[in-house]
């Protein structure tokens, strides 16, 4: 993709690349990788999506993939293209398998120690180390593979990381352990590396999988408006044309039930078309000659002749999609707990391990004590516990939210939904329901009711489809109909009989608006005025309610009518705001933020999507259309609006044993490393310590479990 921008200095077009980066682990590695390739000449920008690990470079056209790929080496990481279908670098199945290998040598080391353990001396000892070696070199080879990677990526470029201590305290382990082996000296320990890598790799795994869930919607933006269309030549003939080719001033012709494929001004015809895609507007509306449809909106009546205004990256469409990347960085940028916490871990204790060994051999130890107690700073001291303090926790109330069928995509959505004071609220489908139900359903009874469900039922209009599932609901049952027709922009017509029978537009303006009302006729004769509303969600006023007791305050932001939106905002007791395109609802987003509040924005159509990826935290109903899944960090089931503020009170929770976990995990350090750096913890007794810790973190965690 390339088009113009505000570059650096020398820098006139620009060429964009993703590129999948799964090194990135934390915010330190997010902004080395931004301001690291900002530096590197002819590159523009950088800009990371951390939950899909991947990193967009905006770059001189002449720049190539693998120039970009060795700018990402040099600092460290490594990168490689991805193509525009969005591939996933997040891949759990690798520390999976490393996983399983890492708790099989576990397993079996731990059962021939046993025998070590029990009194077994001399010949029986040695052969029982040399069995565990057996199992333990090529299972710490290939399942500390993830580790070592890391490590030397960051140590290569004199950098350091949370796998630094850990591949050292690994190797090193096992290295004295097959140096004791040879030696056939008393003490291996052989499953303190194995153990130390299967609870690490827990970890990591338990975090790849929350990540795993995390989509992004950018993409599915852009293929919500048609593929292509047909294009009229200056003879008249329409000619299929992919999207991306066509240019302003070309005549696109758009049939009844197509969806546009670029933007432009009718130039002939008279239709309705679904504008939801943009503005959230329940109702189609009218349009004729002259009028501005965009490209997403779809076609509902008639066919439409439109002189396209704007095509491809030009689309309001694409320009939404652009929004909508820029504004998701606001939230890859969170610092997650563990990412605060790991900034100075590692460096600690390289520091302390380093002063053991040192202190020992100037206190008059001999190189082999001294190592042996450097080794077990390292082990005890080992992340294990700080690893698996935020995914146990976090995946423990995913779970538990699951169950209440509310779907967390990301872990880190925890922490900032507890963090969550300002609430923001789409109307229609978030609040309501999204399906306008006649009113006044009683205005139909007998013959006419059967004769309105036998109309409805063969129209595809929104008001038609809740009449019929109203009507449905009743038992009435339809008549039969003849000579079906639609009325293009008005509504459909039959016979019954020799009767002519009809589902249409009123001719007679009401105190309601048109687009919410249909009369039904027989033999030319209005028999019912049927007035459409949606409906609230059925415990919206009980969630808002609780979301204030909660400390959120809420107010409504939507595209739809200031009529429509003023109703629901009467009903609630909220402050609203209407007619808001998506550039207003991300600006107001932006306005809070700017103000300090942490807004959780709750929608569930595609104009929402900018709005969901920029607030701090996003939720949608799992009625909402693809793009605002995707953008969302939070899907919840079924009808009702509890799910938020019981998300809210699972997540503030969460907050809380996350925190406990890292004060255990903390505590337990302070409590074993002065024993290891005195000497008295052995690299075995140091391995079975840090499992014993994270087993407390886990049980703690567990408590989340209970509803």
């Amino acid at each position: 993709m390339t088009r113009e921008s505000d570059l650096p200095t020398g820098i006139k077009r620009c060429s964009e690349t993703l590129l999948a980066v799964p090194g990135m682990h934390c915010a330190g590695c997010i902004s080395k990788i931004e301001h690291g390739l900002v530096a590197v000449s002819g590159v523009a920008s950088a800009r990371v999506d951390f939950g899909a690990k991947q990193v967009t470079v905006a770059h001189v056209p002449e720049m190539p993939a693998p120039a970009l790929v060795a700018a990402f080496r040099q600092l460290g990481f490594e990168a490689h293209a991805l193509v525009a279908s969005g591939d996933n670098p997040e891949d759990a199945r690798p520390l999976l398998r490393a996983l399983g290998v890492a708790g099989f040598a576990t397993m079996n080391i731990m059962l021939l120690s046993v025998s070590v353990w029990s009194g077994a001396t001399g010949a029986s000892r040695d052969m029982f180390h040399w069995l565990s070696a057996i199992i333990a070199l090529p299972a710490v080879a290939y399942a500390g593979r993830p580790f070592f990677r890391s490590a030397w990526g960051a140590l290569r470029v004199g950098r350091t990381n949370m796998d630094v201590p850990i591949a050292i305290g690994v190797i090193l382990t096992t290295a004295m352990s097959l140096f004791e082996t040879v030696t056939r000296g008393p003490h291996v320990w052989f499953d303190g590396a194995t153990m130390l890598l299967f609870f690490l790799l827990s970890g990591r795994v338990l975090d790849a999988t929350m990540r795993a869930r995390a989509r992004r919607g950018a993409l599915s933006l852009m293929q919500s408006s048609a593929p292509g269309g047909y294009i009229l030549d200056a003879q008249g003939v329409a000619h299929w044309m992919m999207a991306e080719n066509m240019a302003a001033g070309m005549m696109l012709l758009v049939a009844a039930g197509d969806r546009l494929a670029a933007d432009g001004v009718i130039t002939q015809g008279t239709s309705r078309v679904d504008s939801s895609i943009l503005t959230g507007e329940s109702a189609p509306r009218a349009v004729t000659v002259g009028d501005q449809i965009t490209a997403g909106m779809l076609n509902l009546s008639a066919p439409l002749t439109v002189r396209i205004t704007a095509a491809g990256a030009d689309r309001a469409i694409a320009r939404l999609t652009r929004i909508m990347a820029d504004a998701s960085q606001s939230r890859a940028k969170y610092v997650r707990i563990a990412d605060r916490a790991a900034r100075i871990y590692a460096p600690a204790v390289h520091t302390l391990a380093a002063l053991s060994f040192v202190g020992w051999m100037l206190a008059g130890a001999g190189w082999h004590e001294a190592l042996l107690i450097g080794v077990a700073v390292l082990i005890i001291t080992c992340p294990c516990a700080l690893g698996l303090a935020v995914p146990v926790a976090q995946v423990v109330a995913t779970g538990r939210l699951m169950r209440a069928g509310v779907l967390v995509k990301d872990g880190s959505a925890l922490e900032r939904l507890a963090q969550a004071d300002r609430a923001l609220f789409d109307k229609t489908g978030t609040l309501t329901m999204g399906a306008p139900l006649p009113q006044n359903i009683d205005a139909l009874d007998g013959t006419n009711a059967q004769v309105a469900l036998a109309l409805a039922q063969a129209n595809r209009h929104p008001l038609s489809q809740g009449l019929a599932r109203s009507l449905t609901s009743r038992g009435v049952v339809p008549v039969p109909l003849t000579q079906i027709e639609e009325m293009p922009g008005e509504g459909i017509m039959a016979r019954w009989g020799a009767v002519t029978v009809a589902l249409a537009r009123p001719q007679v303006t009401h105190d309601e608006e048109d687009d919410a009302a249909v009369d039904v006729t027989i033999a030319d004769k209005v028999v019912a005025h049927i007035v459409f509303a949606d409906q609230l969600r059925p415990d919206a006023l009980k969630a808002i309610a609780k979301l204030r007791i909660l400390g959120l305050e809420s107010s409504i932001l939507s595209g739809d009518n200031v009529q429509a939106v003023t109703q629901i905002a009467r009903a609630l007791n909220l402050t609203a705001q209407a007619n808001a395109r998506p550039q207003d609802k991300i600006d107001a987003v932006k306005h809070l933020t700017a103000a300090g509040a942490h807004v959780l924005m709750v929608g569930d159509g595609l104009n929402d999507g900018p709005a969901l990826a920029a607030a701090h935290v996003s939720m949608v109903p799992s009625s909402a259309s693809e793009v605002g899944q995707q953008a969302a960090d939070i899907v919840f089931m079924g009808d009702g609006l509890m799910a938020v503020p019981q998300a809210v009170t699972v997540a503030r929770r969460t907050q809380a044993i996350v925190v406990q976990n890292f004060v255990l995990a903390v505590g337990y350090n302070v409590l074993a490393v002065p024993l290891a750096v005195a000497g008295v913890v052995t690299p075995m007794i140091a391995a079975l310590a840090m499992s014993l810790s994270s087993m407390i973190v886990v049980a703690n965690s567990l408590r989340l479990a209970r509803a």
